[in-house]
């Protein structure tokens, strides 16, 4: 009953509101949520126009109850939200039920990092006699060299790479380009994987472009890149728990420790809003106490 509705909605979230696959899918997997809730209520002959507040606080309080995350009921109650601003605004119903349903307020946790030890530790421990492995050692020098989100990590082409003036293209959230600083060595082991590997396997059609892919020539998926860094951790013994996005964080930390100007993180970063990178110069202030608490003869 809600089909041709869902589809109308994620065509919106694609075409006027530019969110990533990534986003869109979460949202549909919340609308499609709510209606398994309606079905279990014996509500699936339920129309859209007939859901109340009422209706809405039910479901969200038995997704609450499930012990979901604070961060995963925010993007559930945004989801569920959007699709009914959605269809207020294409005049399917009078009265938008989620108008005064509040998310959960989130804390601002400070992301976990990596420090120089760390990552010369991680990057160390990786073979590159093998294809995966230089390839490995190419992604995550990529990842902290650029600071890049997993999912702009995976879509860089060939056509993206300026590595002769040390500079790649990224294409970021809401299909945002921007160009980023790559360091000499993340060039290297680059370099070093095109020689050795990626210009002699079999690419699958339609990845010719892609840099990093898979040993079946098709490009690397988000997964695949959360599995590798997961391997690394483990051989490595590491106790904190890591993933793609943590050398993002420890990108920027290890920049803004280093005296670099906010403004310019905030755009290799691709922050659309310069609070959001602000939350670095809360960890450095960590550091900096650190610092204080270890050396001074007070502390």
């Amino acid at each position: 009953m809600w089909e041709h509705e869902i589809i109308e909605f994620k065509n919106y979230l694609k075409l006027e509101r530019s969110l990533s696959d990534n986003s869109i899918s979460a949202y549909i997997n919340d609308i499609n949520n709510f209606i398994i809730f309606l079905k279990s209520k014996n509500l699936s002959g339920l129309k859209y126009s007939d859901i109340d507040s009422s209706l809405i606080r039910d479901f969200l309080e038995n997704f609450y109850q499930s012990g979901k995350s604070t961060y995963s009921q925010a993007r559930v109650v945004s989801g569920i939200k959007s699709f009914f601003g959605y269809l207020l605004i294409e005049e399917k119903i009078d009265i938008n039920p989620t108008e005064l349903i509040e998310s959960p307020k989130l804390s601002k946790k400070l992301p976990d990092t990596l420090n120089i030890e760390d990552i010369e530790k991680i990057l160390s421990s990786i073979n590159i006699d093998t294809f995966e492995g230089l390839r490995n050692r190419a992604i995550i020098e990529t990842l902290y060299s650029c600071g890049l989100r997993v999912s702009e990590l995976i879509n860089i082409t060939y056509q993206n790479l300026f590595l002769d003036i040390g500079f790649i293209k990224v294409l970021g959230k809401s299909s945002k380009e921007r160009l980023v600083p790559i360091g000499k060595s993340a060039i290297k082991y680059i370099k070093l994987y095109n020689e050795r590997f990626r210009n002699n396997i079999k690419v699958k059609s339609g990845n010719e472009g892609y840099l990093f892919l898979n040993r079946r020539g098709s490009r690397i998926s988000r997964n695949m890149i959360f599995i590798i860094i997961k391997n690394i951790s483990d051989k490595i013994l590491l106790k904190k728990k890591i993933s793609p996005h943590t050398f993002r964080h420890s990108f920027a930390t290890h920049m803004i420790e280093g005296g670099a100007d906010l403004r310019a993180v905030q755009e290799m970063l691709g922050h659309e809003s310069i609070t959001t990178t602000e939350i670095y110069t809360h960890l450095n202030r960590e550091y900096l106490r650190e610092v204080v608490n270890k050396f001074h003869p007070r502390s």
